[in-house]
């Protein structure tokens, strides 16, 4: 049997942390069995469906290297066959039309809410003569479930789940302008697709009972289910946007590296012995589905912020460089100057060592692409005080004796000027910082001047010392 998994997200709202990890682990789980990945945009719901919303699900299953197999199907393609659905099992006698007015249907809810219950429908049309229908209602086609024993769904990961079937209704399957509902649009596209395997957050448990009716009512065999438990906050609570319950493409902005996400939304609910940092290729060599957790992972920035950090600290610098790229034009306004990309070379390997994401990287590395003399922030312009601007004076003679301008012989030349005038390393290198970055927190000090180059370097240092004269 080749495996088939399939992601189908509703075009409603954006790809958010849980849809996307929904979306990893059916992707790891096809790719660990070499079987197909396929996609499927739930769009039955037309009036909230958007345009914007689907894109941003292409988007952010790209970012993250989820690359599907075949089309993409769009469930509301397939209205008409799955109508055709729903009057075959009424001519089988497994479906009946339903004349209840909304009126009765708000009476069985009140009724419900007053005791205490959940709402489910009374079934008063299941065998009632259709000749007793009134004329002014346009029906709705209703499945006929079963009424007694239990429906036994053999989840892999919840293990079996039984639902007595007094506890279901007569879902709906057409409605009364005759288009079908989620719930059979699901099972259809499941079947025709030749889905074997859906996994998917455990809030659709009570759906795989109905679907799996479904199913068994059309002859079908229903795939194998994997509900996966949901993602919660930190502090236990149900994930919301305080919590980081973002769009995917809310992350890339921040600077998380699609490899961190991946790995980070991988390990919310799965484990594979005490490993932390799992590459793509492990990850699909040690998928499977016994290995998830029942309860519900929690998801924590920090966590993944530093992971962030490690996916930076290992990344090639070629890589990083493309990723850095549109984020310093958007912090620059503007697209940054060839000429001043190697500058941002030579301070790569200092920048990440201290990053959690991109953001942090670029704002670090700014000052290489301001224009001189720089604009100081408030702090820096406190620090050059007279006296300061003196110290940066001097030290630029004894810059400009360099013959070499490598971090040894900085290093060598400011701290040897400090000792000459009996000053703390402090007193040099807080004021040097300011002057060559207009900030007074940079990278290293040397790193920035090796950075900056001779040149600059000592440009820079030169607007500092012509305030003394």
């Amino acid at each position: 049997m080749t495996v088939v998994t399939r992601f189908a997200p509703s075009p409603t709202g954006f790809l958010h942390v849980g849809g996307a990890r929904t979306a990893l682990f059916n992707w790891l789980y096809a790719r660990h069995a070499k079987g197909k990945f396929l996609l499927r945009i739930e769009d039955t719901d037309r009036a909230r469906s958007t345009e914007e919303a689907v894109q941003a699900i292409f988007d952010g299953l790209e970012w993250l290297d989820l690359s599907h197999d075949g089309e993409v199907v769009f469930q509301s393609e397939g209205a008409e066959r799955h109508a055709a659905l729903a009057h075959q099992l009424l001519e089988a006698g497994k479906a009946y039309r339903c004349w209840c007015t909304p009126e009765e249907l708000s009476e069985m809810r009140e009724q419900a809410r007053a005791e205490g219950q959940r709402m489910l429908y009374d079934r008063r049309w299941r065998d009632r003569d259709p000749a007793e229908a009134p004329t002014d209602v346009a029906p709705v086609i209703r499945f006929k479930a079963p009424v007694e024993g239990e429906t036994v769904v053999e989840d892999l990961v919840q293990g079996a789940v039984r639902v007595a079937n007094a506890q279901l209704d007569d879902m709906i399957l057409l409605r009364s302008d005759g288009t079908p509902t989620y719930m059979l649009s699901v099972v259809a596209d499941d079947h025709d697709m030749g889905v074997t395997h859906a996994i998917r957050g455990d809030d659709h448990l009570t759906n795989a009972a109905r679907q799996t009716q479904l199913f068994l009512a059309l002859g079908w065999q229903p795939p194998a289910y994997a509900h996966i438990p949901l993602i919660h906050g930190a502090d236990g609570a149900k994930l919301s946007k305080r919590h980081g319950a973002l769009a995917v493409s809310a992350y890339a902005e921040m600077g998380i590296l699609a490899e961190a996400m991946c790995n980070y939304l991988l390990r919310l609910g799965w484990s594979h012995s005490d490993d932390e940092i799992i590459s793509r290729q492990q990850a699909v060599e040690w998928f499977e589905l016994d290995a998830i957790g029942r309860s519900p992972a929690r998801f924590d920035m920090e966590r993944l912020s530093s992971l962030n950090g490690i996916y930076i600290r290992q990344a090639e610098d070629g890589e990083l460089l493309s990723l850095l790229n549109p984020h310093l034009s958007r912090l620059l306004e503007q697209e940054p100057d060839p000429a001043l990309m190697p500058r941002l070379e030579r301070l790569l390997p200092s920048l990440k060592t201290r990053a959690k994401n991109l953001i942090e990287m670029v704002e670090n590395a700014q000052f290489l692409f301001l224009q001189t003399p720089l604009v100081l922030d408030e702090i820096a312009v406190k620090i050059l005080n007279p006296e300061s601007q003196e110290i940066i004076s001097e030290l630029l003679i004894e810059l400009e004796k360099l013959g070499s301008w490598e971090e040894e012989s900085l290093e060598l030349a400011v701290r040897g000027f400090a000792d000459s005038r009996s000053l703390k390393m402090g007193k040099v290198a807080q004021p040097l910082r300011a002057s060559l970055t207009g900030k007074t927190v940079s990278p290293g000090i040397f790193d920035v001047m090796i950075a900056l180059g001779r040149e600059e370097s000592l440009g820079r240092l030169g607007d500092i010392a012509a305030r003394v004269s």
